[in-house]
């Protein structure tokens, strides 16, 4: 099928914005692969970017599961888990905000554009990786973590964003929400809620993989807020 009769629909004037966070808001999706790397190496295995592809949104546990069927670990997936946490505590407080981002939260924050995270991540984890961030993150109209007790399915379902869409006062119409994404299992959720999705991809990823995005974009320095109907930069 040729890729000009695949490609999404235009972009649709937004009214409320949600965000993922790894990946896209902050740099740790190669802090992950770091960590799973080392552990992977350790039994001369490959953590290769065709598994993390089916690993980026999930929920911590379930991924660990995904990694250690695929790679036949010796060790249960708690195992995994327990261990890949120890390395993390160590380098998530360290993450440092993506290119782009901060200058387009504040733009929208100024201009009374609602926004909002849905993230894989649970409390524990958020509050490491964003703990030398406290200001950018208190921007946000509210955050909806991985261990939400509402969230009942992890992506590539939708419940993160229409969780995190009814949270706001009043809750928008899907169709109202744009999303932000870096990967192909979030795409998927958004797109399963009835949202727009504006996908950032790490440029490792399969390319096949950002084809179901509305717009896809090289960094959140790209992202023009015009095209979706909200107030552009100064």
């Amino acid at each position: 099928m040729a890729a000009s009769s695949r490609r999404p629909a235009p972009p649709r004037p937004a009214t409320h914005l949600i965000f993922d966070m790894d990946g896209l808001l902050l740099d740790t999706e190669h802090l992950y692969t770091v960590v799973f790397q080392e552990i992977c190496e350790r039994f001369g295995k490959a953590y290769t970017w065709d598994l993390k592809s089916l690993v980026m949104g999930k929920k911590a546990l379930e991924g660990a599961q995904i990694i250690r069927d695929i790679l036949e670990l010796p060790m249960t997936k708690e195992e995994l888990l327990h261990e890949s946490k120890m390395k993390q505590e160590k380098i998530f407080p360290n993450a440092a905000l993506m290119p782009g981002v901060e200058k387009l939260i504040r733009h929208l924050h100024q201009h009374n554009v609602p926004i909002a995270i849905a993230t894989s991540s649970a409390e524990v984890t958020f509050q490491m990786k964003t703990s030398k961030h406290k200001d950018f993150f208190s921007l946000f109209n509210h955050i909806v973590l991985g261990d939400d007790p509402d969230v009942k399915n992890s992506k590539p379902q939708p419940d993160a964003f229409l969780v995190c869409a009814k949270r706001f006062h009043p809750p928008p119409p899907p169709e109202k929400c744009l999303v932000f994404e870096d990967s192909p299992l979030g795409v998927q959720a958004a797109l399963a809620a009835g949202m727009q999705v504006v996908m950032i991809p790490d440029e490792n990823l399969n390319q096949d993989l950002t084809k179901e995005a509305n717009l896809v974009l090289k960094s959140m320095e790209d992202f023009e807020p015009e095209l979706f109907g909200l107030p552009p930069y100064d």
